[in-house]
């Protein structure tokens, strides 16, 4: 394991007393009709914890660090989603929550070897189109949803994690440029362009604009990493072409957006609490009237409102824990995502691949917290690991992979040579 001044006991205990603190205060403040509520769920917390960190010691990996703070935040999202309303047990959310952990491995050993990924880009891109297929003829009228009856499948979030890994793909190819009209180009980058853009009107299709700009912040990151590539110099024509398309489909989507759009965009909600403003004014009063402590774990009425748990999960948290506890639990993905940056990246394939992920990550944290907040209109995005929904934190766990496997690996520190003599000649 890396050396960083702490010990996986010491980790694990911190991650422990997180919990336990978290719980208590559910005992202590929350509301729950028996005694037995806060119990079961305390078991079923602390009973995982333990089994988590177990299974942990089994992974051959070089350092734990990244899996104890993601069973941190997934143990915490559960404790928040259980108690919302009256303290219970969220068992659908508990259940994603270790398929998310599960998901986080496959993710890690799929982004392990970048040769692997290179050599199979293709499918990559096939894996994307699949899905896009799959929401138009499956989703009903411009939907995004698949309802198998007994579970509803949300594509679009899978398209994420493989949106962020095709960027990383074919970096090499930056150096080996062909000219067409004067313009040096790369073929890859022109297909990334189209598969932006095919999103792009599929979300629009789709009337899920919410997730537009998480999709274009990993576009953005994406082109700026491969600019970015030793010696992958882009033609200034083309860059400025790209950045004046970008410039016009920003202004007509503007123009154009559906009314809806419209309405989100430019209105009042003080002055329409009941209409279009009732569920953004929702949230801010319940914003407001948790303060920094909150009113006690169960005790919020936000739960009423639709999208409470997803889309303003925020507010539903500060109503219940204080704000001081919402912006703990963004803390924490912040420095999920961190942990993973700061350590020394294994490729400029792995740093590009953390680069994506991140963006994704700290682009739907903001959405859902300024949307919360009235600093924009809701998109209907939620925060990762802490919002419901079993695509999401599926999606999720996989890209939380992805950023692990960036880790830099660590390797034995050569022992120094020993100096032999040889009659006047010393060998090393």
């Amino acid at each position: 394991m890396y050396k960083n001044g702490l010990s996986y006991t010491i980790i694990t205990l911190l991650s422990l007393l997180t919990h336990i603190s978290m719980l208590t205060i559910v005992f202590i403040k929350g509301q729950y009709d028996s005694i037995m509520s806060p119990i079961i769920l305390s078991a079923i917390i602390l009973g995982s914890d333990i089994l988590y960190f177990f299974i942990l010691k089994f992974l051959k990996q070089n350092t734990y660090t990244f899996d104890i703070l993601l069973i941190t935040v997934l143990n915490m999202s559960v404790i928040f989603q259980s108690c919302f309303g009256k303290v219970g047990f969220a068992v659908k959310h508990f259940i994603f929550s270790v398929l998310a952990l599960v998901f986080c491995q496959i993710g890690f050993k799929l982004a392990q070897n970048y040769k692997f990924i290179e050599k199979y880009k293709y499918i990559f891109y096939g894996i994307i189109g699949a899905l896009v297929i799959s929401i138009l003829l499956f989703t009903g009228s411009r939907g995004m949803w698949i309802d198998l009856g007994f579970i509803t499948i949300q594509p679009s979030e899978f398209i994420k994690p493989f949106f962020a890994l095709v960027f990383a793909t074919s970096l090499a190819a930056q150096q080996n440029k062909k000219k067409i009209l004067g313009i040096r180009i790369v073929y890859d980058n022109w297909i990334l362009l189209g598969i932006t853009a095919l999103i792009v009107l599929l979300q629009w299709w789709c009337r899920d604009l919410g997730s537009l700009p998480t999709f274009a912040a990993v576009a953005a990151c994406g082109f700026i990493m491969r600019i970015c590539y030793p010696k992958a110099k882009l033609s200034k024509k083309l860059l400025i072409g790209i950045g004046a398309a970008g410039l016009v489909v920003v202004i007509i989507a503007l123009k154009f957006a559906p009314s809806y759009v419209q309405d989100r965009l430019h209105v009042d909600i003080w002055s329409d609490p009941t209409g279009n403003g009732w569920q953004q004014c929702q949230a801010l009063i319940a914003i407001a009237e948790g303060g920094w402590f909150g009113k006690g774990p169960g005790y919020g009425v936000l739960y009423k409102v639709p999208a409470a748990d997803t889309d303003i999960v925020f507010s539903s948290i500060s109503e219940e824990w204080g704000l001081l506890t919402a912006l703990l639990a963004v803390f924490m993905i912040l420095l999920i995502i961190v942990s993973a940056l700061i350590n020394t990246p294994r490729s400029y394939f792995h740093t590009t691949l953390s680069v994506g992920v991140a963006a994704v990550f700290i682009a739907q944290m903001s959405l859902n917290i300024f949307g919360s907040c009235n600093i924009i209109p809701f998109t209907g995005v939620t925060i990762p690991f802490i919002s419901q929904g079993g695509s999401s934190m599926l999606s999720c766990g996989l890209m939380a992979g992805f950023l692990k496997a960036g880790q830099a690996m660590v390797y034995p520190v050569p022992q120094k040579p020993q100096m032999q003599s040889s009659g006047r000649r010393t060998t090393v």
